[in-house]
């Protein structure tokens, strides 16, 4: 499960350390994810071009348009456009934020993923010249599994991770994706089977 033209950096990684295996992962993140960020994000612009429409339809129409700044009445029009730079200014940062989340989605969707290597030891991720190590008991053993025995993905989830605010509160945990390789069932086979030879978790007694 060592595939082909293999980086020679990856050799001075392991360091006389044995691989199980040496894979390329196809992608950075799950499409899913990525598609999730631009639709976020294509949503988000749409919900701001209300307001944009609402302000500044009327000026560029040559109408005025009336609202309150600070709760006090205000009237806006071609003549007096002073009002409007205040929520034009916010609105142009709201639409700011809206393209940076498309962009990072774009990105993701379109961002290859890196080297991932497994040794009695620990699970390497080997990207842009950058190595991260990985200690089998960071996994928590969860793994999820898509796809054929010849073109598979996994997911392999770690114990560490980040509390979600989207909605109510839960907590996400850090994972390792792993896309387009071959005997993926081998592969999540070995997985875990590292995982469990060194679970930091105490058995459970009676």
């Amino acid at each position: 499960m060592i595939q082909q033209n293999i980086p020679l950096e990856i050799n001075d990684i392991l360091t006389g350390e044995s691989a199980d295996f040496i894979v390329k992962s196809k992608r950075k993140v799950p499409p899913k994810k990525a598609k999730y960020l631009i639709g976020f994000g294509l949503f988000w612009l749409a919900f701001i071009s209300i307001f944009v429409a609402v302000f500044f339809g009327p000026v560029l129409l040559g109408k005025e348009v009336h609202f309150k700044s600070s709760g006090v009445p205000t009237v806006a029009g071609p003549d007096n456009l002073s009002p409007l730079i205040g929520p034009g200014i916010m609105m142009v940062f709201f639409i700011f934020i809206g393209v940076v989340i498309i962009l990072k989605g774009s990105f993701d969707l379109f961002s290859e993923g890196g080297w991932i290597i497994s040794t009695e030891k620990r699970l390497i991720v080997y990207e842009k010249k950058q190595t991260k190590s990985y200690d089998w008991e960071q996994f928590s053993g969860e793994i999820e599994a898509t796809g054929t025995q010849e073109k598979g993905s996994l997911t392999v989830f770690l114990r560490t991770g980040h509390i979600a605010k989207r909605g109510r509160q839960r907590f996400e945990p850090d994972t390792i994706y792993i896309s387009g390789i071959r005997n993926s069932r081998e592969i999540e086979q070995k997985l875990r089977e590292r995982i469990k030879e060194n679970d930091p978790t105490p058995p459970k007694t009676l």
